[in-house]
């Protein structure tokens, strides 16, 4: 059983007990209808408390039973309620810590409820595409008011107890006990003074209005539509709460809500979501690591760099209290780099996302050296310096001789080979690859790249150390440009075909905008720096000579139009602006180069550009999961979605793919292959696509 039944004098106590969060999986929920009916029978117990054990409440639906038999298999939720409802004996529910999902329905559903301060309330079901489905959406406006309702529905965000206890007339708690410690005690003794109350006190029976009804609902339904316009479920939720004031009948309200819920859960959307939030989870689980694995102590890191991208990598850890030695060669590069970080967090005080204290304790925890030997006693180095072998190896070199042992070499290479990086030390093991994207303090992806080398305890450690630093990591093999670099590259390569067989650059951007990216190949090629990617290819003209590309960008590049930092790319930009203005010569430049290659220009199609781009993401990752390179389809999404700016709502490229069927994805390819413009070899579909197609199976 995951719940746990026992009498404290006349009170009987239902402990949910399902690590990490008491999830109401099938067996807490018969745990709790069997723990009520022991505590009917026995004539001695007068009331009942409900509460979870460890460091939550209940944090909701149990995951692990999502989308099983077993998540629908009685007693369900809504039965778990209205055997509480039905209780001869109050029920009282004692909250602490956390307070989510339908581990608030099931408070909602009990007589009374006693909460600890500090815990975290929340209805997030919207941040799965879903609308609360135990009754939540008809519950919860009944005690904390309609407007405050929806507000935390549609947000899906969590609310601390003590601020819900002091809002005026807020009927949610009916005691905020006066510490987590003490709860247990007070929820006894506020059980035995209810113990004679009749009738039982049931939400289902407050009052549920507003006083402009429909005016209100129409203006909270234009606010989600401009905020959430690629997913459904924020309406729904709104219709679902507009339902609790309208209906008569609570259970008209009830049934309303289910139908919803129900509907979601079939939305393409709402997979897409489902999908995400097990593969984040998933992402941190390396097959041959040991969860066990011990992890190397890590509360010193250096940083070798302090230019952007050194600076911006200091900051995550400075943010999560881990203190800094920085480095660089000249003091007045140190200088530059800590200013720009000052300017950052001066930033955020002045929008008041962060108090004074906390930056002056963040910049406390920074030291900056001209000397390596300072960085000795770091437990973890991470090298941000420019990205080429030679620099790499007098860094590495130089890491190895004065480094302790045991300290984790990283590099933030973003395409170069971590093996030969490796290779520069005595120490192989202890080199990783900690790929930070830009700007790194604000992006959450990390890819950490395992060597041929790397120590388990290493990959244990850094993957720890990513969750500290609020980072969600993904483990990669070494091969050129990993996982999103290499994918990034063909989906680069067909935007320049594109522009060869008629497209402008506008046109393809605002068709891969309008399919749900943040801002399409150009736009963002403008925003990296076009230079990287002509030096890219410069590179790959000697490495791999029969490698086919546009040369458009390249055109671009001889005239001195890098990107956003010039003012002038594919776009030009005014200053202090992000707005890209297309520009005639660019066009006309195409124009002509296309004309040089003796192309006659087509109409090509919003779902052709689309199409291109997307798949070429795909069949480049089935070729990654191929090689091993990746350990899973699903971390592959991951890269995509908090790296490169996939839609969420698409759930990254191969979920975009298993939504479309892999049969009309490899059906795609192969008309792609028969384009005179295109690199047919690329578009046979990888073996990987092939064998799944034949099998009837996604990734």
């Amino acid at each position: 059983m995951s719940a746990e039944y026992q009498v404290h004098g006349d009170v009987a106590v239902i402990t949910l007990n399902n690590p990490p969060v008491n999830g109401l999986g099938l067996a807490t929920r018969q745990g709790i209808v069997d723990g009520l009916g022991k505590a009917q029978a026995d004539a001695g117990v007068k009331a009942i408390v409900i509460t979870g054990a460890g460091g939550a409440f209940s944090g909701g639906a149990d995951i692990k039973e999502f989308g099983t038999d077993k998540s629908l298999a009685e007693p369900n939720l809504h039965t778990v309620i209205a055997a509480i409802e039905q209780s001869a004996k109050p029920v009282i529910a004692a909250i602490h810590s956390v307070c989510m999902g339908g581990g608030l329905e099931l408070a909602l559903g009990c007589h009374y409820r006693v909460a600890a301060p500090g815990c975290s309330v929340a209805l997030p079901e919207v941040k799965l595409g879903l609308l609360p489905g135990a009754g939540g959406t008809q519950r919860l406006p009944r005690v904390i008011g309609v407007e405050a309702a929806l507000n935390m529905i549609v947000s899906g965000e969590a609310v601390k107890s003590e601020f819900i206890a002091s809002v005026p007339g807020q009927k949610l708690f009916d005691k905020l006990a006066a510490s987590p410690e003490s709860l247990a005690e007070e929820a006894l003794a506020f059980a035995r003074s209810v113990a004679d109350t009749r009738p039982l006190p049931l939400v289902r029976n407050l009052p549920c209005k507003h006083p402009q009804g429909d005016a209100y609902f129409q203006f909270a339904r234009n606010m989600v539509k401009g905020m959430a316009k690629n997913f459904p479920a924020p309406a729904k939720c709104v219709d679902a709460v507009e339902a609790a004031t309208k209906n008569k009948k609570f259970d008209d309200g009830l049934a309303r809500e289910r139908e919803r819920f129900i509907n979601l859960m079939w939305t393409a959307e709402s997979r897409a979501l489902r999908h995400l939030f097990f593969a984040e989870r998933a992402a941190s689980k390396i097959p041959d690591v040991p969860a066990d694995t011990r992890k190397r102590d890590v509360k010193k890191v250096a940083v070798i760099g302090a230019g952007t991208m050194g600076g911006g990598i200091a900051m995550n850890f400075l943010n999560a209290g881990i203190p800094v030695v920085m480095l660089e060669t000249k003091q007045e590069a140190l200088e530059r780099g800590v200013g720009t970080m000052r300017k950052n967090y001066e930033a955020q005080v002045k929008k008041g996302k962060l108090k004074q204290d906390k930056y002056d304790q963040r910049m406390a925890l920074l030291t900056t050296t001209l000397d390596y030997a300072d960085l000795k006693d770091a437990d973890l180095v991470i090298e941000a310096v420019f990205e080429d072998m030679g620099v790499k190896e007098q860094v590495f070199k130089k890491l190895d001789e004065v480094m302790k042992p045991g300290a984790i070499l990283a590099s933030n290479t973003s395409t170069l080979d971590l093996n030969q990086i490796a290779s520069f030390t005595k120490r192989p093991q202890d080199v990783v690859g900690l790929h930070f994207f830009s700007p790194a303090n604000v992006m959450k992806l990390l890819e950490v790249v395992r060597g041929d080398a790397t120590a388990h305890d290493v990959l244990a450690t850094v993957m720890a150390v990513a969750k500290k630093i609020k980072k969600t990591a993904v483990v990669s093999g070494v091969c050129d440009g990993f996982i999103g670099n290499r994918m990034i590259e063909q989906y680069g390569r067909q935007a320049g075909f594109l522009l060869d067989e008629g497209c402008t650059p506008s046109q393809v951007d605002k068709a891969i905008e309008k399919f749900g990216f943040a801002m399409g190949p150009f736009r963002m090629g403008d925003l990296a720096g076009n230079d990287i990617g002509w030096a890219i290819r410069k590179r790959r003209a000697v490495e791999k000579p029969g490698m086919k590309y546009s040369k458009t960008a390249d055109l671009l590049c001889e005239r001195g139009r890098f990107g956003q930092k010039v003012g002038k790319g594919w776009y030009d930009y005014v200053a202090g602006k992000r707005d890209a203005i297309p520009n005639a010569e660019v066009e006309q430049m195409v124009a002509e180069h296309r004309q040089s290659l003796g192309i006659t220009p087509r109409k090509i199609s919003d779902e052709e550009i689309v199409q291109r781009l997307v798949y070429s993401l795909v069949n480049e990752a089935a070729h990654i999961l191929e090689e091993g390179i990746a350990n899973k389809a699903s971390d592959i999404d991951v890269v995509y979605i908090f790296g490169y700016g996939f839609p969420v709502h698409r759930g990254g490229p191969l979920n975009y793919a298993n939504e479309v069927g892999l049969f009309s994805v490899a059906q795609a390819m192969k008309r792609f292959a028969q384009n005179p413009q295109d690199d047919a070899s690329f578009w046979q579909p990888a073996p990987l696509i092939e064998r799944l197609v034949a099998e009837g199976k996604g990734f």
